[in-house]
C-alpha cells in the first residue's frame, strides 16, 4: 500500500473508499466522533467482547459454577489461546501460553535462560538490556540479578545488569560475559524497531540467549520468532491485540528449550498433574510449565475476541497500511505544524519503525491533554514525548488528516496553555 496523496481531505476519503482493511473498523466499538490514537497502550473494545464476558459471568459461572472448569474449557484456556496467539508471532502449537503479566513472564523467561547458562556457560553472569527499554523490563532484570547475588553472597558469582545506550552499542556489549539479551522488539517510547533476525543471530554468535518483549509488536508488525531462531518472548494482549484493560499476557518458549526450561514460580498450575495433589512438585513437560496459579477466566475469555479479529486480518496488509498511515502522519505534521517545535523521534526508515509515531515537545503533556479534550486520544511519555498509535484495523486516512488539523489548531491558538492541562494525572 502506497502512502496516499495528502494535499486535501477529499483525496484521503477516496483512499479510504478502496482500503482493503476498512471493514475491520466495524469490528470495534469506538465512540462516535473520537479519533483513537492510543491503541498502542490500550486497544478499543472488540464487538462481542462484552457479550463474551456476560456469557462467562451469567452462564458459565452463574449456571455452570465449578463444573465449567471442565464443561466450558476453562482449564485448557491458557494453552488454547496460546496456540491461537502463536500464529501471530511465528510460533508453533505448544510454544505459547496466555497467563499472568508481562513483568511476571519476563521474570520467568529470565530465570529459565539464566539457569540454562548456569549449566552451559557458568561464567556468563550479565543480563544485557537497553537503557531506553520499557522500565519494568529493566526493573525485573535488576530484581532477578539482586536475588541471584543474595543467594550467592558467599561466592564470587556476581550477576549484573548492563545497559546499552549511546555510549555502549549492542555490538560492543555482546561479549563473553553476557548470559541473556532482553530487548523490546519495538521501543515503547520512540517506536524504533530492532532487526529481530540480525540481533538474534548476533547474540547467538556471542553465546547469549535472547528474550524479546513483543508488547508493542504483537498484532502490529510481522513477527516470526521461529524464523529468527529466538529463544523466548513475552508480551501483553491489551494493546494491538485488543484483549481489554489488564488482560493476561503471554510467554513463548522455543520448542528446543522445552526439555530444559525451568522457572522458579512453581505454582500448582504448572504441575504435571495439578489435581493429583502430590506432596512435591513435578513440572509439566511442556510450555504449561510457565503457568503458575489459577487463571483469571473472565478477562482471559475476552482476549479471544480480539485475537480472532487479528487472525482474520492479513498481516501484510496491516503492516503496509500501518506504514502508510505513519508516513502520512509524519508528512502532515511537518507540513501543517512545522513551525511549532515538534521534533520527530521515530525512525523514518520503514525497516526501523513499529506502528506508533512520537514527537518531542517541551509542552508535550499539556498538548496531549488539549488533544484529548478535542476528541483526539494519544498519550504522553517522559521526557516530553507525544505518542500516537496508528492502528490500521480501525483508523482511516481521513482520521489522520483530522487529527493533524486539530493538533495544528491547538498549537496555533496555544489552546494547550492553561493550568488544567499541566496538572498531571496518575496515568499519562
Amino acid at each position: 500500500m502506497r502512502t496516499p496523496t495528502h494535499t486535501d481531505r477529499a483525496s484521503l476519503q477516496a483512499e479510504d473508499a478502496v482500503d482493503a482493511l476498512a471493514s475491520f473498523r466495524g469490528r470495534f466499538s469506538i465512540p462516535e466522533g473520537l479519533i483513537y490514537l492510543d491503541g498502542n497502550s490500550l486497544g478499543p473494545l472488540p464487538r462481542g467482547a462484552a457479550e463474551r464476558a456476560a456469557e462467562v459471568i451469567n452462564n458459565e459461572w452463574g449456571q455452570g459454577l465449578i463444573r465449567s472448569w471442565n464443561t466450558s474449557g476453562w482449564f485448557e484456556m491458557p494453552s488454547r489461546l496460546g496456540d491461537k496467539l502463536s500464529k501471530l508471532i511465528g510460533g508453533n502449537e505448544g510454544e505459547t501460553v496466555v497467563t499472568d503479566t508481562t513483568s511476571l513472564n519476563l521474570f520467568k523467561a529470565l530465570a529459565s535462560a539464566v539457569r540454562i547458562q548456569q549449566q552451559d556457560a557458568p561464567s556468563r553472569r550479565v543480563i544485557l538490556t537497553e537503557r531506553d527499554n520499557f522500565p519494568t523490563d529493566i526493573y525485573i532484570a535488576e530484581g532477578i540479578s539482586d536475588f541471584l547475588n543474595s543467594v550467592n553472597a558467599e561466592t564470587n558469582e556476581h550477576y549484573e545488569v548492563r545497559l546499552i545506550d549511546e555510549n555502549l552499542s549492542l555490538e560492543q556489549a555482546l561479549d563473553d560475559s553476557v548470559a541473556v539479551l532482553a530487548l523490546s522488539h519495538v521501543n515503547y517510547r520512540t517506536g524504533a524497531m530492532w532487526d529481530m533476525d540480525a540481533v538474534t543471530a548476533a547474540a547467538h554468535e556471542a553465546g547469549a540467549l535472547v528474550i524479546w518483549d513483543l508488547a508493542h509488536a504483537a498484532g502490529a508488525v510481522p513477527v516470526d520468532l521461529n524464523g529468527a531462531n529466538a529463544d523466548y518472548a513475552v508480551g501483553c494482549t491489551y494493546k494491538y491485540l485488543n484483549g481489554g484493560p489488564g488482560s493476561p499476557a503471554f510467554i513463548w518458549v522455543n520448542a528446543r528449550h522445552q526439555g530444559r526450561f525451568w522457572q522458579p514460580l512453581t505454582g500448582w498450575w504448572s504441575h504435571a498433574a495439578p489435581f493429583a495433589m502430590a506432596d512435591n512438585y513435578t513440572a509439566a513437560n511442556d510450555v504449561r510449565r510457565f503457568l503458575c496459579g489459577t487463571q483469571p477466566i473472565t478477562s482471559m475469555a475476552m482476549i479471544e475476541c480480539g485475537l480472532d479479529v487479528s487472525l482474520e486480518a492479513d498481516m501484510g496488509l496491516v503492516r503496509a497500511k500501518s506504514l502508510a498511515l505513519s508516513d502520512l502522519f509524519i508528512a502532515l505534521v511537518r507540513e501543517r505544524c512545522g513551525e511549532f517545535g515538534l521534533e520527530l523521534v521515530t525512525p523514518e526508515d520503514h525497516a526501523e519503525r513499529g506502528s506508533h509515531v512520537s514527537f518531542r515537545h517541551s509542552e508535550g503533556y499539556a498538548i496531549i491533554q488539549a488533544l484529548i479534550d478535542r476528541g483526539v486520544i494519544g498519550d504522553y511519555r517522559e521526557p516530553e514525548v507525544l505518542r500516537f498509535g496508528l492502528t490500521p484495523l480501525y483508523l482511516s486516512f481521513t482520521d489522520i488528516w483530522d487529527a493533524v488539523e486539530i493538533l495544528r489548531d491547538i498549537l496555533e491558538t496555544r489552546a494547550w496553555d492553561v493550568p488544567a492541562y499541566r496538572t498531571r494525572q496518575a496515568v499519562t
